[in-house]
């Protein structure tokens, strides 16, 4: 039987170095796993639907149209998860110039319907400075009480999550040096 497992984190987190470790480890198990990035989606049909063709800019799309696409990019990601098991790599809180947006509000949570959802975490001074060093991205480089906020509201945000849904949560850390037990961590999570 196939499920839903979304993987969760603030942009500069590690997430999806993180996931993939854990799902080469899976694989070498002979566990299969489909990983899809919720925002690789979200851009698909953004560029189709709004000609924004940067990550990045997808933030700054108004509510209505975001709305939308994230639903149906949602629909998308549950077709796919009747075939196998997949791993959702998305954020559970979106900052956009509003204020921060839920990256699974209701519509987008029945559609999924998730197993469980992993946060995957850091000290928000490491955080910070991934982010300082990452040059393929144009996250906005935040101030260190931005990460901290963040990382509160997405606890937050997957607690009402899976009082929504009956899903389990749970923190993996992926500290600085750290990153073969969050690996480790997440292997166990999703067997």
């Amino acid at each position: 039987m196939s499920k839903v497992v979304v993987v969760t984190g603030v942009p500069g987190v590690g997430k999806s170095t993180v996931i993939k470790g854990a799902l080469k480890q899976l694989e070498a198990r002979g566990i299969e796993c489909d990983l899809i990035n919720y925002g690789d989606i979200m851009l698909e049909l953004m560029r189709e639907r709004e000609g924004v063709t940067d990550r990045d800019k997808m933030r700054k799309v108004l509510i209505t149209p975001y709305r939308e696409i994230q639903r149906e990019a949602a629909k998308r990601i549950a077709r796919a998860a009747k075939q196998r098991s997949v791993l959702v790599d998305t954020h559970c809180l979106v900052k956009k110039p509003e204020g921060y947006y839920p990256g699974l509000p209701k519509r987008v949570l029945e559609e999924l319907d998730p197993e469980s959802i992993i946060l995957i975490e850091a000290a928000p001074k490491e955080v910070a400075a991934r982010r300082t060093k990452d040059a393929t991205r144009c996250r906005g480089k935040g101030v260190l009480n931005e990460v901290v906020e963040h990382q509160l509201l997405n606890r937050a945000a997957a607690a009402a999550y899976a009082a929504l849904t009956g899903a389990t949560v749970r923190i993996i850390n992926n500290r600085d040096g750290g990153l073969s037990k969050a690996v480790k961590e997440l292997v166990e999570a999703l067997r």
